[in-house]
């Protein structure tokens, strides 16, 4: 039977789930079994305060899904009340609800499976971003969109053949060439006004082939380096050759999952360090002559320049062609 997941066992320790839409919080309580819904507001978010006030219940552990914007009041407002607030990626807790056997989808159901995953599971939990990460990774975020809406619109300038349609076509992409260049500005004066990150940019973009684009993206998408180790640092940006074995068979690898944003970036990085980074070219030199495919040898420059900028990003120095490269 579908929907079997709530514990019978009598437990102290509360864990709830927040199912979030832009415009209300679907609550459930595990154990317990209590579930309501307030709005997405500092007003909705006092009346559930007050309600676990008025009950004298403690959150264990308080999980909600990543929903781009309409998470962050709750999860900033959560957290500076003093809970311990997990933000899970959409797709591992649809997983989860798979595995417990539950194929439904409702908002009521989302949130009480997002509690039992935070009880089952015990995710550690997160603390929210800065401000001006935040609003960086906004700035970036519609960057990196307006880059793609202006390669796709200057494809389509080269095959089209009527005059009127090029016009309008010539005219929309400079436009957003325009819009590209203005958010490229924000985003500089947004690092430079604020000195943790305007120290670690100068650090990203002391890196042969690591540009102000690719810096502003890993400062954005990847604000971990620095403060993890190499292999946390090529697994969250999806560089991590992971195994796929099973009995005897022993499966090829491949990378997967990560931030795509920070992979896409560190791809164009690639590129221009197989040219210009002189270790860098010798890696991708060898890999060719040895018969590795040219994305499989710039894979793995990717997977060398994020180690390296952790390493630099750790010591806290910038790169020297005179020091060692990595840790």
């Amino acid at each position: 039977m579908q929907g079997k997941v709530e514990s019978t066992n009598s437990a102290t320790a509360v864990y709830a789930g927040i199912d979030v839409s832009k415009d209300w919080l679907d609550v459930h309580l595990h154990p317990g079994g209590q579930s309501w819904r307030v709005e997405n507001s500092q007003v909705g978010l006092r009346r559930l305060r007050r309600h676990l006030d008025e009950q004298g219940l403690r959150p264990e552990r308080v999980v909600l899904e990543a929903t781009g914007k309409y998470h962050r009041l709750a999860f900033r407002t959560l957290s500076a009340w003093g809970h311990g607030v997990v933000v899970v990626n959409p797709l591992r807790a649809r997983l989860f609800a798979q595995a417990c056997g539950v194929l439904a989808k409702t908002d009521r159901i989302d949130a009480r499976l997002l509690a039992v995953m935070g009880h089952s599971l015990a995710p550690q939990p997160n603390q929210p971003a800065p401000l001006q990460l935040e609003q960086l990774q906004e700035l970036v975020n519609a960057h990196s969109a307006a880059r793609t809406e202006a390669i796709a619109l200057g494809n389509r300038l080269e095959q089209s053949t009527i005059p009127f349609l090029k016009t309008e076509l010539r005219r929309r992409h400079t436009s957003l060439k325009g819009h590209g260049k203005r958010l490229e500005a924000a985003i500089e004066q947004l690092i430079k006004a604020d000195p943790g990150l305007a120290a670690r940019y100068t650090i990203l973009l002391s890196i042969p082939g690591i540009g102000a684009t690719t810096a502003a993206a890993l400062l954005a998408g990847l604000s971990e380096l620095g403060r993890c180790s190499a292999k946390a640092a090529t697994l969250l940006a999806g560089l991590a050759p992971i195994a796929d074995d099973s009995g005897r068979r022993q499966g090829q690898r491949h990378i997967r999952g990560g931030r795509m944003l920070v992979r896409n970036a560190l791809y164009m990085a690639a590129l221009s360090a197989a040219r210009y980074n002189p270790d860098l070219k010798a890696v991708y030199q060898r890999l060719c002559n040895a018969g590795k495919p040219p994305k499989v040898a710039l894979t793995a420059l990717m997977r060398k320049l994020v180690v390296l900028a952790n390493t630099l990003l750790t010591q806290n120095r910038p790169w020297e062609p005179d020091q060692p490269k990595t840790a």
